[in-house]
């Protein structure tokens, strides 16, 4: 299982995404991911941090469908392997109901027939053929090799876009229920989840991501999953830190949902109450670094091919300076774990 960090926060300054580039440019941490940001917009972002050098593996985890053309989409994505050298990482998702009503004037009928549409169409406008899969791609990078080789079109595409020689980009779906999971298994190359425990994960998410693999004679796509973290430090609330770092998402009826059916007790309009639910059931991983890695590594057991650290809970609440040192102990502590050199 490879270990990646999220830029967790819509940035002001593109300077601030640069210290956390520097961890996994030094091989400290696999990929660097954002979400979306409706500040300095996600892909410029990266496309910035690429300008300064930093030719690292980027994830989007996840951008809005609303927000985006799929062929938009499909330019974007290929624009940043071009710019990066390396295989992109697409991650879309619907976004709320409330949201996607915000944009379009609706929410969409089905967001899970949206979610196929919109990737198919990425797809094609890549002008690439259905994904092989991906599990691994991290592991096979950072040995100085593409896991596929050079996408190049020819011309231009049925698509209307012109030609452009990249490494390629994998399409992601970000998936909290077995509805989704099941499609990412379908049509995409990586499932991205957030907040999902790895008993859920193992019991619900991984078993219909193989159903639907299977049912479309596919490959499973390779499993994301973006996880809050901390270093135990004297001074810190663990529960404070997870209802900073996720209280958007605790009122929030679909995540709420997704942790009910993990078997947490929570409810969207409680949102301090379940971010103590968040650590109490470990969903919020908090402890000395060897800890931490002990709980990740549950990840790995149930199916996981990249965790992502999400240090939001101690950047919003003691500064990021203090969220970077707690990635850098951690990402040694899990290193020596994996080693063996810690049980």
């Amino acid at each position: 299982m490879d270990t990646s960090v999220i830029f967790p926060v819509m940035p002001a300054d593109p300077a601030d995404a640069v210290p956390f580039a520097e961890l996994v440019a030094r091989g400290d941490l696999s990929r660097l991911w954002q979400g979306q940001s409706l500040t300095i917009e996600t892909h410029q972002m990266f496309a910035y941090l690429a300008g300064m050098g930093f030719r690292l593996p980027f994830g989007t985890a996840v951008t809005l469908m609303p927000l985006r053309h799929p062929m938009e989409a499909a330019a974007q994505g290929r624009s940043l392997a071009r710019l990066t050298g390396r295989r992109v990482t697409l991650g879309i998702g619907p976004g709320s109901p409330d949201f996607v009503a915000s944009l379009r004037g609706d929410p969409y009928e089905s967001p899970r027939a949206a979610c196929a549409d919109y990737l198919r169409q990425v797809r094609g406008f890549l002008g690439e053929r259905q994904a092989d899969g991906a599990r691994g791609e991290g592991a096979e990078e950072r040995a100085g090799g593409e896991r596929r080789g050079k996408v190049s079109e020819s011309g231009r595409s049925a698509s209307g876009m012109p030609a452009l020689d990249h490494p390629g980009v994998d399409l992601g779906l970000g998936v909290l229920r077995p509805a989704l999971a099941r499609l990412a298994g379908e049509v995409a190359d990586v499932a991205i989840s957030w907040m999902t425990p790895p008993g859920y994960l193992a019991r619900d998410l991984v078993p219909a991501l193989h159903r639907g693999a299977r049912a479309a004679g596919r490959p499973v796509p390779r499993l994301v999953t973006v996880v809050h973290v901390a270093v135990a430090r004297p001074g810190r609330d663990p529960r404070q830190l997870a209802f900073a770092a996720a209280r958007a998402h605790l009122g929030a009826p679909h995540y709420t949902d997704m942790l009910k059916r993990a078997g947490l007790r929570v409810h969207p309009s409680q949102p301090y109450l379940n971010a103590r639910a968040l650590v109490d059931s470990g969903t919020f991983v908090y402890g000395t670094p060897p800890e931490v890695a002990a709980a990740l590594a549950a990840y790995d057991r149930a199916g996981v091919d990249e965790v992502v650290l999400n240090p939001a809970g101690v950047g919003l609440t003691h500064g990021w300076p203090a969220a970077l040192e707690d990635l850098t102990e951690l990402a040694a502590g899990i290193r020596l774990a994996r080693s063996g050199v810690i049980a």
